[in-house]
């Protein structure tokens, strides 16, 4: 199991949901559109974090990469 291969993958995932969620947000003033603005905010908060903790584990991978490589060397 890659952990960067799964973490690539999740910075996708977070970013198709906050790019979801800011066209609906864009799309609010048209007619017949029904926007909850609350639950879109929501949304674009859990992307943004769901998109740091991905984040935080390619930078802990990588860290724990260089950890190894300094100890074989």
């Amino acid at each position: 199991m890659d952990p960067i291969a799964t973490a690539q993958y999740g910075l996708l995932a977070a970013s198709r949901r906050f790019d979801a969620s800011a066209s609906r947000v864009a799309r609010m003033g048209v007619e017949g559109e029904n926007v909850d603005l609350a639950s879109e905010v929501v949304e674009q908060i859990s992307a943004k974090h769901q998109f740091s903790a991905n984040l935080s584990v390619i930078r802990t991978a990588q860290d724990m990469t260089g950890e190894l490589l300094d100890i074989l060397a």
